[in-house]
């Protein structure tokens, strides 16, 4: 169906734009209840040399939910609690800051046992993705 409209590729600026309308309609929908729409509780851990062995990408998003976007630690420091450590230390810094809840998502090959044992409930899964494989959902009251 042709509606003489074209569909292109938007420049950074483009795309920064439809985010922007995004959230416009989510804030007229929902008022913020923070004082920025994205907050970020980004951490990392150091080795005595200064090199980051460890971190997590999160923020507290629109209405006080934590997302934790990224965790990663350093291939020979796992099992170490370095894992543990930093998402203890960001669930708690959200929790000052009145998040009541958290979500991310992880794969089956990742870090879903992880979570679970550290109080993470399954909420969804994305069936082959990519093939052969899950994409998991969690969240947890915080």
């Amino acid at each position: 169906m042709d509606f003489g409209y074209e569909i292109t590729i938007p420049m950074e600026d483009e795309a920064e734009h439809i985010g922007n309308m995004l959230l416009q309609f989510n804030l007229e929908s929902k008022p913020l209840t923070q004082e920025k729409p994205f907050i970020s509780i980004n951490r990392c851990i150091k080795d005595e040399n200064g090199e980051i062995i460890g971190g997590i990408l999160a923020c507290s998003a629109l209405w006080h939910v934590l997302s934790i976007d990224t965790l990663w630690v350093k291939k020979e420091f796992r099992n170490r609690g370095i894992a543990k450590q930093l998402l203890s230390v960001v669930e708690d810094k959200a929790r000052s800051m009145g998040c009541h809840i958290a979500y991310l998502s992880t794969y089956d090959f990742q870090a879903k046992d992880f979570y679970l044992k550290n109080g993470y409930e399954i909420f969804g899964v994305l069936e082959d993705c990519p093939k052969g494989h899950r994409l998991y959902h969690l969240s947890k009251k915080l």
